[in-house]
């Protein structure tokens, strides 16, 4: 660093000439008197004269100026008014479900079905899914980043040094005498460079924005596993009883098979009786292992998102009947959905992040202006190191603008105002895709409930049909195949009303994940203890 400061003062070549004829230079009372009086008021005013332009220019940045999107001109989510409630009917998941737009969403949502397992389960995933700690550790990563940056890029660097070499003079207009000795130098340099135009501050414009993104990317994980945890267990209950079910079918009809078979032993079926009978039984027999293997797979699913092994995970036993549906599901309003969809404010951040990029490309075009200035003490001696007359110092500025590029600069700004667009096209695209999954899932819940009720009723009848046939059947006036048959209808819309009950709870936990899930209410950390 002396070196430096050596050439720039004295103008000279040779590095360890330079150091001596400088402390010979300083060591001249009447010179050394007047560095502090001429030299330092002529640096600071020319300082002092670069620092206020800066500050005249330093709220001048390159545009564009980011506006957060304008939410959608929509009244709703349909084209006809919601219903004031679903359909109701007599089952457990059967009670009427009423739409209160605006109404907050709550944080913890999945507790309004009110199973303290499905609570305990969502809070274990919580704490164990490599997914969120991946997310939260990207999270970080942007944070740091921008913290870094912020340090690096607003505020002057300083650095220190200290040195010590062993230098040998040779002095050729005295017969090439040689003279070997020590130098020590210590100094400190501080650079900082003028934003003038802006760049660096659409830099951390940039990065703040990609922070808003790996949050709300953590974000929109945690309601992914809050809801994908939900929806699978609703699902591994339904296929357990839907397996129960055909199970309890293939039996019903192999015994009516066993009997046709005997009847036609004793002439009172014939073999295309058998043989029909054989192929309904065949038939019900396939749908068996593909309900297994999706019970299976749902298991599975449910024991990796709580942070567990297929092989060894310890699940609760869920039971459709054991979960309550809500009877009231807040609805967000149309104008409120873009601020609570992380998946939308996630698109929103990458299109700020674009927004700034422009900025940058922009004031890349313009001149940069950097100031360094060094503080310094060299002496051949350790002792009195930081005496006055072994001072240093430099203070200077360097203004660099590109003059001839062949047009790269310029093709930067056109390639980020390209990237703007597409980011600004992404977001509308997120946007309509949110309010479809709302709608469609909104639709899906009143259509579910209709079909819940027919099936509840299909049920009933098929219910009531049977206990009639078993009572002819005591009596003697119908058949034991009757009474069969009677019992396998009665099974198959069971199944079917099984399956129905199921959809009105996925259909129910998809509304809160199409809203957002309540995220603004509460943090992550909150969300994750939830109540026994």
């Amino acid at each position: 660093t002396s070196s430096i400061i050596c050439l720039n003062l004295r103008g000279q070549q040779n590095t360890s000439t330079s150091i001596l004829k400088w402390n010979e230079y300083i060591k001249n009372p009447a010179i050394s008197a007047k560095i502090p009086m001429t030299m330092i008021k002529k640096l600071s005013t020319q300082c002092c004269s670069i620092i206020l332009v800066s500050l005249i220019f330093s709220g001048c940045m390159m545009g564009p100026d980011f506006q957060t999107p304008t939410p959608p001109n929509t009244s709703g989510y349909h084209n006809t008014p919601l219903p004031n409630q679903t359909a109701e009917s007599k089952n457990s998941a059967g009670n009427a479900q009423s739409f209160r737009m605006g109404q907050n969403i709550p944080a913890q949502w999945w507790t309004l079905f009110r199973n303290k397992p499905l609570n305990a389960l969502i809070a274990q995933g919580i704490e164990n899914s490599p997914t969120l700690e991946a997310a939260k550790a990207a999270t970080k990563q942007a944070q740091d980043a921008l913290r870094a940056e912020i340090g690096a890029g607003l505020f002057p660097s300083i650095n220190a040094q200290l040195a010590a070499t062993h230098e040998n003079y040779v002095n050729s207009r005295v017969g090439n005498n040689f003279s070997s000795f020590n130098l020590y130098n210590i100094s400190a340099n501080v650079s900082y460079n003028l934003d003038l135009f802006g760049a660096e501050r659409r830099y951390l414009e940039a990065l703040r924005a990609k922070v808003d993104y790996q949050a709300f990317q953590w974000q929109a994980a945690y309601l992914t596993l809050s809801a994908n945890i939900v929806t699978t267990a609703i699902m591994e209950a339904s296929l357990k009883a839907q397996v129960q079910q055909t199970e309890a079918l293939i039996h019903s009809q192999e015994n009516q098979f066993n009997i046709t078979q005997q009847q036609m032993h004793l002439g009172g079926a014939s073999q295309i009786d058998v043989l029909a009978q054989q192929t309904q039984l065949a038939q019900m027999r396939t749908t068996l292992p593909p309900l297994q293997k999706n019970l299976s797979q749902y298991q599975n699913a449910l024991a990796v998102l709580v942070g567990q092994f297929p092989g060894n995970a310890k699940l609760p036993m869920f039971s459709l009947d054991d979960l309550k549906l809500p009877g009231e599901l807040p609805v967000s309003l149309p104008s409120q959905l873009t601020q609570q969809r992380p998946d939308i404010r996630a698109s929103e951040a990458l299109l700020h992040q674009a927004s700034a990029n422009v900025g940058i490309a922009k004031a890349n075009r313009f001149p940069q202006i950097s100031l360094n200035g060094a503080y310094a003490y060299s002496n051949t001696q350790n002792q009195n190191l930081f005496g006055p007359r072994i001072l240093m110092w430099n203070l200077g500025g360097q203004l660099t603008q590109t003059i001839f590029d062949a047009g790269s600069l310029k093709a930067k700004q056109s390639a980020a105002i390209a990237t703007y667009q597409q980011a600004a096209a992404q977001y509308k695209q997120t946007v309509l895709q949110a309010f479809q999954n709302v709608a469609d899932t909104l639709y899906a819940i009143q259509i579910d409930a209709t079909a819940l009720k027919e099936q509840v009723s299909a049920e009933n009848t098929a219910r009531a049909t049977y206990s009639l046939v078993q009572k002819q059947y005591r009596l003697g006036a119908t058949s034991y195949l009757a009474l069969l048959d009677a019992e396998r209808q009665y099974q198959q819309t069971k199944m079917t009303r099984i399956q129905a009950q199921a959809a009105r709870y996925a259909d129910t936990a998809a509304l809160f994940q199409a809203l957002g899930g309540g995220w603004w209410t509460a943090t992550p950390a909150k969300n994750a203890k939830l109540a026994s």
